[in-house]
C-alpha cells in the first residue's frame, strides 16, 4: 500500500499529488490513516500570501486532522487501533515553558502543514504524547448524542479549540459579553462556546450568509457593511444595554483574519475590556495604542491552544453543545488545487474538511 499526499512545491503554483511508501513511526509516534482534514485560512496563507512554513518546501500542508492509529512505533503501542485528533499545536512537554503550562510558545513545538508534513495525505506520522483520543460507541462512532463522525471532528484540530483558549485566556464567565468580528469557522464556533459557557454573544461580519448561520447563536448580528463604524458601535452598545448586559468590559474576539476586522475589533473596545487578536492577516493596521491606557483594557494574541484543552473541547461537541456539522463540507482530496481556489474566492462558506 502507498501513501498518497499533496505537497506544495511553490507558492501559488498547484499542490502536486506525490505517491510513496508508508512512513514507519519512530519511538514515541504513531502513524494514522487519516479520516479528514480541514482547510484553514492559515493554509491559504501559506499557499497564497508568502506566510513562510517552517519546514523547506515541497511541503504537505494541513493541520486539521481526524483520523486512526494503525501504526505505532516503541513506546506508542497503547495508541495502536485508537481513534484521534491531532493538535494543531503539539508542544515538546518538556522544556521549560511546557512546564509552566505556556506550552503555546514552545520553540520545539510541532504543527503539521508547518513544522512536519500534514494532513493533506492519506496518512501522517505524528508524535503519539499529544494526541487527544476520540471516545467510540460500540458501533465504532464518536460517543455522545451529537451524531458527528470522525471526519467531521478534523475541525476541533484548530476551528474549536483556537477560540476554546482566546476565551479561556480572556476568562470569559456567564454575564459577559462577547463580541466575535469574524463568523466564519474560527469566529464561528466561537461564538458556539462562548454561548454554551452562558456569555451574552454579538456577532459581526460582512457576509450575510454567515451572519444567518449563525444568527441562532446569538442575541444579535450586525452586517459592517452596511452601515458606518460610529453606527456600528452605537448598535452594539444599545443591543448590550437592552439585553441586560454590562456596558463596560466587553470581551472583543477578532476572528476575521483582515485588517478591517481588526480595526473595527479595537475600536470596539471599552472599560475594562479585553481584545483577543485570533485571526491572521499579513496587512498592517494603524490604532491608537493610548485606548488600552485610556480604557484600562488589554489586548492579546492567541495561537493556537494546547493539548490539554482539547478533551474538554471535544466533551461540548460530543455532547452537543458546540455544533460541527451545519458548518463543514466534505469533499475528495484528490480535488484539493479546486478546493483551494474555492475557498481564497470566497465561493465556499463552510469549512472545508478533505477526505482521503
Amino acid at each position: 500500500m502507498k501513501m498518497v499526499s499533496w505537497q506544495m512545491v511553490e507558492p501559488k503554483k498547484p499542490l502536486e499529488r506525490v505517491e510513496a511508501e508508508l512512513p514507519a513511526p519512530g519511538a514515541g509516534e504513531v502513524r494514522l490513516k487519516v479520516a479528514g482534514c480541514g482547510v484553514c485560512h492559515t493554509d491559504l496563507g501559506f499557499f497564497y500570501d508568502g506566510v513562510r512554513t517552517k519546514s523547506p518546501l515541497p511541503l504537505t500542508l494541513g493541520h486539521e486532522i481526524s483520523g486512526t492509529v494503525e501504526a505505532a512505533g516503541p513506546g506508542a503501542e497503547s495508541w495502536l487501533g485508537k481513534a484521534v485528533i491531532v493538535p494543531a499545536v503539539m508542544p515538546c512537554g518538556d522544556c521549560d515553558v511546557c512546564r509552566r503550562g505556556l506550552g503555546n510558545i514552545c520553540g520545539r513545538q510541532k504543527m503539521p502543514g508547518n513544522d512536519i508534513p500534514g494532513g493533506f495525505a492519506s496518512h501522517i506520522v505524528v508524535p503519539a504524547r499529544q494526541l487527544c483520543e476520540v471516545p467510540l460507541d460500540p458501533a465504532g462512532r464518536p460517543a455522545g448524542p451529537s451524531g458527528v463522525t470522525l471526519t467531521e471532528l478534523a475541525v476541533v484540530a484548530d476551528a474549536v479549540t483556537t477560540p476554546y483558549q482566546a476565551i479561556l485566556e480572556a476568562r470569559l464567565a456567564a454575564g459577559d459579553t462577547a463580541v466575535f468580528i469574524g463568523v466564519g469557522g474560527v469566529g464561528g464556533f466561537g461564538v458556539q462556546i462562548a454561548k454554551a459557557l452562558g456569555a451574552l454573544v454579538l456577532a459581526v461580519d460582512i457576509d450575510p450568509a454567515k451572519l444567518e448561520a449563525i444568527a441562532p447563536y446569538c442575541a444579535a448580528t450586525f452586517n459592517a457593511a452596511r452601515m458606518p463604524f460610529k453606527d456600528l458601535r452605537a448598535a452594539v452598545t444599545e443591543t448590550v444595554k437592552q439585553q441586560g448586559g454590562r456596558r463596560t468590559e466587553w470581551k472583543i474576539f477578532e476572528t476575521s483574519g483582515t485588517a478591517a476586522g481588526q480595526q473595527t475589533a479595537f475600536g470596539l473596545l471599552t472599560y475594562g475590556g479585553s481584545l483577543a487578536v485570533v485571526g491572521f492577516t499579513m496587512d498592517t493596521v494603524t490604532v491608537r495604542l493610548s485606548n488600552l491606557m485610556a480604557f484600562h483594557a488589554s489586548a492579546r494574541g492567541n495561537w493556537g491552544c494546547v493539548p490539554e484543552h482539547y478533551p474538554a473541547v471535544l466533551r461540548l461537541v460530543l455532547e452537543g453543545k458546540v455544533a460541527i456539522r451545519p458548518f463543514v463540507r466534505e469533499f475528495p482530496l484528490a480535488r484539493i488545487n479546486e478546493i483551494f481556489e474555492d475557498v481564497h474566492g470566497r465561493r465556499i462558506r463552510e469549512r472545508p474538511i478533505l477526505v482521503p
